[in-house]
């Protein structure tokens, strides 16, 4: 199967939805204090009891992992090319088979990028960085996560805040899964 297709009608789409949903968190949120990687802004409410609009930095990776660590904004730009590397072989080989692996490829391209735009732009965009050399605005680099979900029947526990592009990496994840269980023609 071709891949440019889906890669316009997929992955372009959601990647334009997940950086404009960013900005437009940038714009709505103050920065977190330095030191800090959650703003103290009050969160907006758009389910009440379920779902909010925040802003969290993340430096680490999935559930906030690495954050605040020397060296998570410097490995997982490295991890996110050896994710490239890894899905061109994976489409050298045909790994990735039918409907179901291509748009798994796709949502997958689209998550990684949207967060590599993130981690190579956003600390260049930190007010306290302004004047600061590449390199430490490039130390700074974050993903930026806004959906703030309440776990049901949990009393009040939330899952760790995400965004698009990790949202399309998780179902990219669940597609490979499922398509690894069923032959499609």
């Amino acid at each position: 199967m071709r891949l440019w297709p889906w890669l316009l009608g997929v992955s372009l789409p959601l990647y334009a939805l997940d950086q404009a949903t960013k900005f437009w968190v940038i714009s709505r949120f103050s920065d977190p204090p330095e030191g800090w990687n959650v703003t103290q802004d009050a969160p907006i409410e758009v389910i009440p009891g379920f779902l909010n609009w925040v802003r969290v930095h993340n430096q680490g990776v999935a559930f906030g992992m690495g954050n605040g660590t020397e060296w998570a904004p410097l490995v997982f730009p490295f991890i996110s090319l050896t994710a490239f590397v890894l899905i061109a072989l994976g489409l050298r080989k045909g790994f990735f088979v039918g409907k179901t692996g291509v748009l798994a490829v796709a949502l997958l391209l689209t998550g990684i990028v949207g967060n590599l735009t993130d981690r190579l732009v956003q600390g260049s965009l930190l007010d306290h960085l302004e004047g600061a050399p590449l390199w430490e605005r490039l130390k700074a680099g974050y993903v930026v996560d806004f959906i703030d979900v309440t776990v049901p029947f949990t009393n009040g526990y939330h899952w760790p805040s995400f965004n698009v592009a990790d949202s399309c990496i998780c179902i990219a994840a669940t597609l490979l899964f499922l398509s690894g269980w069923r032959k499609e023609s």
